[in-house]
């Protein structure tokens, strides 16, 4: 099955992606099941439910029961995608995550749905600008965040190829589909997407297309920015992080709080290896109640504050 039509304005919602991959995966193996906490509209399980009544369990609303029936369906044999919303699993059930998929190492993969700020208006109780911070510190479990549909279909393939824990991070925020030249998916590897030698834009998910775009305004002034991917932030991508530094500064984007996330992991990378100035964007802490599209425009989180910041962060190169 192939991911949705994109919208009139070229954006897609990354659920879709997963919701025709997790399909045409479940066709393939009968192994593959799915758990949802009264999430299967907003996890876009409809379809599967259709197809495969039997193969979902339900729970209702409660996450940490979501997560433990998951470890269960894996210690049986199955595949289980757990899926609910991302600020939920995470917070409600992160002691299940920690000792009955992380610690245990067990088969279960832990989908995040409407991850970050884009269940904006709904505030801060549905905000999930944290997850990075708690889940990174569970060392065996990979995390992947997608940034465009293209690479939400490979890291569910990635997913479900891979025996253990995985938490795959995925936005209901529309995103275009990013340009490549050589597209290749590849656990724990970053992705550039745009050369460039003055600085490094390192951004993840719903970020990157924005990064790319700064990218492209900073080119108009001469400005020549490196644009990576780090689609994997466990296990991260040092290496990729080290040549980043060699541009003399770097810049991380991300839909997360400041602290802990994309750019605390790179952060604890630069300075054990190559210390540079460093600029690490995202949200100070608890946000308004607000759309997402405001929140992204209020805390500078767009093209023009992404240049701004890289221009800031060159100017106290050494």
């Amino acid at each position: 099955m192939s991911a949705a039509a994109p919208s009139s304005a070229g954006l897609f919602d990354c659920r879709d992606s997963f919701a025709s991959t997790i399909e045409s995966l479940a066709e393939a193996d009968p192994r593959i099941v799915t758990v949802v906490s009264d999430s299967v509209g907003s996890s876009k399980l409809t379809g599967f439910k259709k197809r495969w009544p039997e193969r979902m369990v339900n729970v209702g609303i409660a996450e940490q029961t979501v997560v433990a029936v998951g470890a269960g369906l894996a210690n049986g044999g199955k595949v289980p995608f757990v899926s609910a919303a991302s600020c939920f699993l995470t917070g409600r059930a992160l002691e299940q995550i920690k000792a009955d998929i992380a610690y245990s190492n067990v088969n279960v993969k832990l989908i995040g749905q409407s991850s970050g700020v884009a269940y904006g208006e709904l505030g801060p109780t549905h905000h999930s600008i944290e997850d990075m911070a708690w889940l990174r510190l569970l060392t065996n479990l990979t995390i992947f965040v997608p940034a465009d549909p293209w690479q939400t279909e490979q890291a569910i393939r990635a997913a479900a190829a891979m025996e253990g824990p995985v938490f795959v991070r995925i936005s209901r925020m529309p995103v275009p589909a990013l340009d490549r030249t050589n597209p290749r998916f590849e656990i724990g590897k970053a992705e550039t997407l745009v050369e460039g030698s003055d600085a490094t834009i390192i951004a993840n998910g719903t970020m990157v297309h924005r990064a790319v775009a700064a990218a492209k305004m900073l080119a108009i002034d001469g400005v020549f920015a490196r644009v990576v991917n780090m689609a994997t932030i466990s296990p991260l991508d040092e290496a990729a992080i080290i040549a980043a530094a060699e541009t003399g500064a770097i810049v991380t984007v991300e839909e997360h709080n400041i602290r802990g996330g994309l750019g605390g992991a790179v952060a604890e990378v630069v300075t054990g290896n190559t210390p540079v100035p460093m600029r690490i964007m995202g949200f100070p802490g608890f946000v308004p109640t607000g759309s997402a599209d405001w929140l992204m425009e209020h805390f500078g989180l767009n093209a023009a504050g992404i240049a701004d910041a890289v221009r800031h962060t060159i100017a106290r190169k050494k």
